[in-house]
């Protein structure tokens, strides 16, 4: 009876060697990715788009949703995020201006780390005592604001008189990470991804539970986020145009679609 062969672990040292070796064929690969960044730069100038702002939410969330949902044998959904939202961020800023201003509420500390997930390192962020001074930058060139979502603070509201600025993100994008305690805002086109979150704003004076029952007669499920100043922040589960008839229908005299975001990507 023949004995079975035994193969031996790699040691170590080849171990290291490889390592090495993909460390080599990254670089290489992810040099490549950002020179063309300086591509697309040239061919937005040579279109006459050059001072658009190229931050694109739902591309970036199709490439994630892309890659996250590749077989793997290792590499978890946050390294993932990770690194490629560093390579998104990096690629962005060489395309022209970037910078992110972001206001904390009772934890600045918090809000800068969800700031730098989401947005990566390439971008300046810079810590203001106000979320009006963030809208305030997201209305200039390249500007993203991080506001964080209080009670003490109605600020998503003035997006309604602002409807240029719109919520694209909700922070953190992972669940793993925490429950949502922020939010991304830009000018910039938010466009449906096929699995999103609206958020609205309305001044109804009933409870949230109420607010929520009429919507759902509508066939519109709802989920209050936060109140503040008389107002309410709610989310609906899909994407909603600021005209849907339903949200029309639906109560307070002040309302309206602030923006949409993907849901955490890991759940």
């Amino acid at each position: 009876m023949s004995e079975a062969k035994t193969v031996a672990a790699p040691s170590l040292a080849m171990v290291r060697q490889r390592i090495d070796a993909l460390d080599a064929e990254l670089l290489r690969l992810v040099d490549e990715r950002a020179s063309l960044a300086r591509v697309v730069a040239a061919a937005k100038q040579a279109a006459g788009d050059g001072a658009k702002f190229g931050l694109r939410p739902a591309r970036e969330t199709a490439i994630l949703r892309r890659l996250i949902a590749t077989e793997r044998d290792a590499a978890s959904p946050a390294l993932v995020v990770r690194v490629w939202r560093e390579l998104m961020a990096d690629s962005l800023a060489g395309q022209g201006p970037y910078h992110v201003s972001v206001w904390g509420g009772r934890d600045p500390g918090r809000a800068m780390e969800l700031a730098r997930q989401r947005l990566g390192g390439a971008p300046p962020l810079t810590q203001v005592a106000k979320p009006e001074d963030a809208l305030a930058a997201a209305r200039t060139p390249g500007g993203v604001a991080v506001c964080a979502l209080t009670p003490d603070s109605a600020w998503w509201g003035r997006l309604l008189a602002q409807p240029a600025l719109k919520v694209f993100a909700a922070l953190p994008c992972l669940a793993a990470w925490g429950p949502m305690t922020a939010l991304a805002v830009a000018a910039v086109e938010v466009e449906p991804t096929g699995d999103d979150h609206t958020f609205w704003v309305t001044d109804a004076p009933g409870s949230a539970p109420s607010i929520v029952e009429t919507l759902s007669r509508d066939g519109v499920a709802a989920e209050l986020v936060v109140a503040a100043g008389g107002l309410k922040l709610f989310q609906l589960a899909g994407f909603y145009q600021a005209d849907d008839e339903r949200l029309a229908r639906a109560p307070g005299k002040l309302s309206g679609v602030i923006g949409a975001a993907p849901p955490p990507m890991d759940v």
